[in-house]
């Protein structure tokens, strides 16, 4: 089932206890962003506010006792969006979300192959899919599978990763 606009809102935010996303992509195109990424890219400066909307999510979910984390599959050097979003994360990281890093630049990739998703209460899957630009074509709700391959990869996606405070670019 595919997963769209207040859909995917009213979805996502009636998880229960963990949200967890893996990102694997070197960059995104998200429109929404795009303005904040130019203008980043041209002065170097992001302006958050704490109204941000992401962060309002995010506050929320921990505030009601709910965990919520990510970890992005990143090799070196980092895409110009990849720097953008790591000017993103300390934002996210203060708001309570368990950002995390797996850099595979030097080393074999534990979770290869897998494709972006999001993992609810390690059971309900969505997968995540996108155009080879980064423009993201489709949210789909896995239904009627075992959630266990999916587990597996976040578990050795965590396993293999580093907070993203801990993180630093050699």
């Amino acid at each position: 089932m595919r997963l769209a606009g207040d859909d995917w809102r009213k979805f996502f935010d009636a998880y229960e206890r963990d949200a967890f996303r893996l990102e694997t992509l070197p960059a995104y195109g998200v429109p929404e962003e795009d303005e904040e990424f130019r203008v980043w890219r041209e002065t170097g400066r992001l302006d958050v506010s704490e109204d941000d909307p992401w962060l309002t999510r995010v506050r929320h979910f921990r505030r009601t006792g709910r965990t919520i984390g990510r970890v992005h599959v990143i090799t070196r050097p980092l895409s110009d969006y990849l720097r953008f979003e790591f000017a993103f994360y300390p934002h996210s990281c203060e708001a309570g979300e368990d950002v995390r890093i797996l850099d595979v630049t030097n080393r074999p990739d534990p979770v290869a192959g897998a494709q972006d998703f999001w993992l609810f209460d390690d059971a309900r899957v969505v997968l995540m899919n996108y155009a080879e630009d980064g423009a993201q074509t489709s949210r789909e709700l896995l239904d009627g599978i075992d959630p266990g391959p999916f587990v597996e990869v976040k578990r050795q996606a965590l396993a293999h990763s580093v907070p993203f405070p801990e993180y630093h670019i050699e």
